[in-house]
């Protein structure tokens, strides 16, 4: 398959892109500054663009198959997921391209009692403005007419070994028997690719945890 990725120099675009490329797939990544990149591969390719304007994203992204987003914004810029999200759906129309796949937020998956991750008891305000722009993300891409999959992490992601073994969820957070809601950046990549390949979430959202 020949993806797109978007955010390829993040910590979670990039475990994306080499799991990619495990998968013998053909990856462009797209970066604002290619010399960011510290990856090479024969079936890695580099891409220019600025994901906030769709003028870019539609060159980039012309002639290639699917594309995912795996951008993060900077602190103290978290509109800037919102304005990522327009700017997508303007720049993949205009290259005729139909399938994304987004890389999401936690926030607004249910916890056990219903509400939203970033309304329960204990989620750290400081991360609400981005738990916020995901959700209005989030909102800006089920209202679209693309073929999308928004993929939500649990609450944890961090380093880890990849041991493709994990739960999938839809629109509530996957648990343990501890309480906890996490897994590893290596296997969310896996399931990110997993979906890339196999497409079972079209039009919808999933999560994942252990």
């Amino acid at each position: 398959m020949d993806v797109v990725v978007f955010g390829a120099t993040g910590t979670i675009g990039r475990a994306i892109v080499q799991e990619a490329l495990k998968r013998k797939h053909e990856v462009t990544a797209v970066v604002r500054n290619p010399a960011s990149l510290e990856l090479e591969h024969e079936r890695l390719h580099v891409a220019t663009a600025d994901i906030l304007d769709p003028a870019t994203v539609a060159e980039a992204v012309r002639g290639h198959e699917e594309v995912i987003s795996a951008f993060g914004p900077a602190a103290g810029r978290e509109n800037d997921l919102v304005r990522a999200a327009e700017s997508l759906l303007e720049g993949l129309q205009a290259a005729g391209l139909q399938r994304l796949l987004v890389v999401g937020g936690a926030g607004s998956l249910k916890t056990e009692s219903g509400e939203w991750l970033m309304d329960s008891p204990g989620f750290p305000e400081k991360f609400r403005p981005l738990a916020e722009a995901h959700g209005h993300a989030y909102e800006i891409y089920s209202g679209s007419a693309l073929d999308y999959t928004y993929i939500s992490p649990p609450a944890t992601i961090r380093p880890g070994r990849r041991t493709g073994q994990f739960r999938i969820g839809l629109d509530r957070l996957v648990v343990d028997e501890n309480g906890d809601s996490s897994i590893s950046v290596d296997d969310f990549a896996v399931a990110v690719v997993d979906e890339l390949e196999e497409g079972n979430f079209s039009r919808n959202r999933f999560t994942v945890g252990y």
